[in-house]
C-alpha cells in the first residue's frame, strides 16, 4: 500500500535533485530544468496532501503552478533565444556583461 509518506519522500528526493540542480549548473537551460523538477515537486506534494486529505485544493493549487511554470517557459526561453544571439553563448557566467555601465 502506497501512504502519503511515499509521495511526500518522492517530492523531496525531486526537491532536492532540482535544488543540487540550480546551485552547481552554470548553464541558463539546465537551470530552467532544475526550476521545472522542483515546482513539480511542488506539484507531486499538494495533489498527495490532497488525494489523501480528500478534497480539491491541493491539485487547483498544483494546477496553478503548471500555468505559471508553462508561462516561465516560455518566456525564460524566448529571453534566451535573445541572449543567445547577443553573445553566442547560454552559460551564466556569461550574463556578467548585463550589467549597466552608467
Amino acid at each position: 500500500m502506497i501512504t502519503l509518506n511515499h509521495y511526500l519522500i518522492v517530492a523531496a528526493i525531486m526537491f532536492a535533485i532540482g535544488l543540487i540542480g540550480i546551485m552547481k549548473r552554470g548553464n541558463l537551460i539546465m537551470l530552467f530544468f532544475s526550476t521545472e523538477i522542483l515546482l513539480n515537486s511542488a506539484n507531486v506534494a499538494l495533489a498527495a496532501i490532497s488525494k489523501f486529505n480528500g478534497d480539491m485544493i491541493g491539485q487547483i493549487f498544483a494546477f496553478f503552478i503548471i500555468a505559471v511554470a508553462a508561462s516561465e517557459v516560455a518566456i525564460g526561453l524566448g529571453l534566451l533565444v535573445l541572449w543567445y544571439k547577443k553573445t553566442g553563448s547560454i552559460e551564466i557566467s556569461s550574463m556578467r556583461s548585463m550589467r549597466s555601465e552608467a
